[in-house]
């Protein structure tokens, strides 16, 4: 009862600062309680920034942000071994990324090289800096948000990166009555700043040790190879899911089934969930003409519910 008082209070909290967008947030939630990395794409002043820091105090976890921008370089977010006299040797200073959010503000504005300095610590949840590795705080969430591919200054991210975000969401714009509630508003900057954290490390690790218990049948695994199965038919995409992917689903799907109050995971779940989790991941055949997202979508209808 606890934690679902929490929850409710976390989102409740949430959906006071970005109005509008109560499936997105709890889209959020429910990626972090899965221990996974979020990506936040849309154009800019749609509120990614502000959803990311939203989301980090209301978590309570040691927050972090770094702008990306072209010339930044990957020891600006691991951190460099400086000489002092005093120590009479080389200190190590850690980056940014020694966080327990990382708020890695329009990721896809550095360079490659600097993208591919994360994937170490998405993964492993570790760095190595200089031949020695270092642990990264517990937990280790990495929220990121990106400008749309085609503005300028922006590089796409690898596959091998996208593939580290367990899930990637839009904001898109707010409706008429939400936009009206923002420009009659309080700043929503001065909201997040006054944001008291509804949950504690420990807390936290709670309701993720919960989402893990939550069951899924073998109806439902069925249903998501099914789906699985159909990613790499060649049909509708280029290249398929892999098990990774597919593990990503069922940890999103039981992160979204605790969030409705059930310890199990319904096939809604899975169809709820997969293009969140699948999309950034999936290439269109090149005759789909239409984007991964809508593809994904389409290949839902096609395959049936169990």
């Amino acid at each position: 009862m606890l934690a679902d008082t929490n929850i409710r209070q976390l989102l409740n909290q949430l959906n006071t600062v970005i109005v509008g967008k109560n499936a997105q947030v709890s889209d959020c939630v429910a990626c972090l309680l899965a221990g996974g990395h979020l990506l936040i794409e849309d154009v800019p002043g749609v509120g990614k920034t502000t959803l990311a820091h939203a989301l980090s105090r209301a978590f309570g976890l040691q927050f972090s942000r770094v702008q990306f921008t072209a010339d930044l370089m990957p020891s600006d977010l691991v951190g460099v071994s400086v000489y002092e006299r005093g120590h009479e040797g080389f200190v190590f200073h850690p980056g940014p990324v020694f966080a327990q959010v990382l708020l890695a503000d329009e990721i896809n504005r550095a360079s490659p090289k600097t993208q591919s300095a994360l994937l170490e610590a998405m993964e492993e949840k570790q760095v190595t800096v200089e031949g020695e590795t270092r642990a990264l705080p517990t937990p280790f969430f990495v929220i990121a948000t990106q400008n749309p591919h085609d503005q300028l200054g922006t590089y796409a991210l690898p596959e091998s990166q996208l593939d580290r975000f367990h899930m990637r969401i839009s904001l898109g714009y707010p409706d008429r009555a939400a936009e009206r509630e923002l420009l009659r508003g309080e700043d929503r900057r001065h909201m997040v700043d006054g944001l008291a954290p509804v949950l504690s490390v420990e807390a936290l690790a709670q309701l993720q040790q919960q989402v893990a218990t939550v069951h899924t049948a073998e109806p439902v695994i069925d249903y998501l190879q099914d789906l699985v199965a159909a990613t790499r038919s060649g049909r509708w995409f280029a290249q398929g899911l892999s098990p990774r992917a597919a593990l990503a689903v069922v940890r999103a799907a039981k992160a979204q089934a605790f969030l409705s109050g059930r310890d199990y995971v319904a096939p809604d779940d899975i169809a709820a969930i997969l293009p969140q989790t699948t999309a950034h991941r999936l290439i269109p055949v090149a005759d789909a003409g239409r984007g991964s997202l809508e593809q994904v979508r389409a290949m839902l209808e096609a395959v049936p519910l169990p």
